[in-house]
């Protein structure tokens, strides 16, 4: 790899105990270019301090004196059984921040028994990844310009061993990401899309100077309702749509029988000035049933942040931009650091807030503001 990175640490410094930590720790181990691209959100970032904001507005209930000692944080998604309600985000290029990328990831959360989502965008191909993960594996779907090539990748997936599929609706083209822009950040020499090594080049649509290049251009191939449909026909594998904010939407993805949604904000990356993925998620969860499978995902990174969203009708989350700070500081001992401080964290809110199981949280665990 030509752009320089730190060598990651070891063995993990007393005073790194927080995902916080991590991120601060990371612009010492990475070009600036490369944080910039990973810690920056879309425009003017509203939606990602957003995520931060409206998370931390958010207060438990603690109730006291309450039995702790059949305690756990297991719980059921959809036929999975996972040693704790979080899992690894799809993420893009791990190999941005650590020489081995998506491996060293997949090792920690193996260790960790923390489930791994992988990107379409992955910087190892996702058999490899397959091949190092003993807990849950999804595999995250970006569609292709081709149907043929989009079938092809899902069908890998399967042969690989993945379980479940996330199909990502809400970024079809890229956000304005200034922060990136102005960093003047371009993927690296010896970094890229390996599973996509083989995607066909065909002609983009056509359309003259008259006509817009994002609605006549890049948003001519982009997936549509009647697309999912058509997957669904084509692979036995659920299928989980990830970005949905609007309670129509989501209301449409269970009347189509998708297996589960995943509410985010794809991090604050995409279109700015939409709401925080916490703030949607009750009206999500209203809008599903008690039942249905939702995970949330956008702006986790404390143990209390996974519990506010669990008590807002989560069922999991899905932990994004720390992933990527604690491999680029440790590799695999950070990832799976960091992975431990927010089960723990997790672990001591359920206890401190008398609320000792995943089942035991709901509405009434947050405080309720007259």
């Amino acid at each position: 790899m030509s752009t320089p990175l730190k060598a990651p640490l070891t063995a993990i410094p007393a005073e790194l105990v927080s995902v916080a930590d991590y991120a601060r720790y990371a612009q010492q181990h990475i070009p600036h270019a490369i944080y910039e691209y990973i810690a920056g959100g879309g425009g003017d970032e509203i939606t990602l301090n957003r995520n931060r904001q409206k998370l931390d507005e958010l207060l438990i209930h603690p109730h006291v004196l309450t039995d702790c000692t059949q305690g756990s944080t297991q719980t059921q998604i959809l036929d999975e059984t996972w040693r704790h309600p979080m899992m690894l985000a799809p993420v893009a290029f791990h190999r941005l921040v650590h020489e081995q990328g998506e491996i060293a990831t997949a090792q920690a959360a193996s260790v960790l028994e923390t489930g791994m989502a992988v990107s379409t965008l992955s910087s190892v191909s996702m058999e490899k990844i397959a091949a190092e993960l003993d807990s849950p594996k999804w595999f995250q779907l970006y569609f292709q310009q081709s149907r043929d090539f989009t079938l092809s990748l899902v069908k890998r997936a399967e042969a690989a061993g993945y379980s479940k599929l996330i199909i990502t609706v809400d970024a079809p083209l890229h956000g304005i990401r200034n922060r990136a822009q102005r960093a003047k950040f371009v993927l690296p020499a010896g970094v890229e899309a390996v599973n996509l090594v083989d995607r066909p080049e065909l002609p983009s649509a056509a359309f003259d100077a008259s006509q817009s290049i994002v609605f006549q251009g890049m948003m001519s191939e982009t997936p549509i309702w009647q697309d999912i449909e058509w997957l669904q026909q084509q692979t036995e594998m659920p299928i989980i749509l990830k970005g949905i904010l609007s309670p129509i939407d989501a209301k449409k993805a269970v009347d189509l029988g998708i297996a589960g949604i995943i509410v985010s904000n794809h991090g604050g990356r995409t279109l700015d000035c939409i709401p925080s993925a916490i703030e949607a998620l009750p009206v999500i969860r209203q809008a599903v049933g008690e039942s249905f499978p939702l995970l949330l995902d956008s702006g986790i990174e404390r143990g209390t942040d996974v519990f506010k969203a669990l008590a807002l009708g989560a069922d999991a989350v899905m932990i994004g931009r720390p992933q990527l700070y604690s491999l680029a500081v440790a590799g695999a001992i950070g990832v799976g650091h960091m992975l431990r401080v927010l089960r723990e964290e997790l672990e001591v809110a359920m206890a401190l807030a008398g609320t000792p199981t995943i089942a035991s949280i709901s509405s009434a665990s947050l405080w309720q503001q007259n």
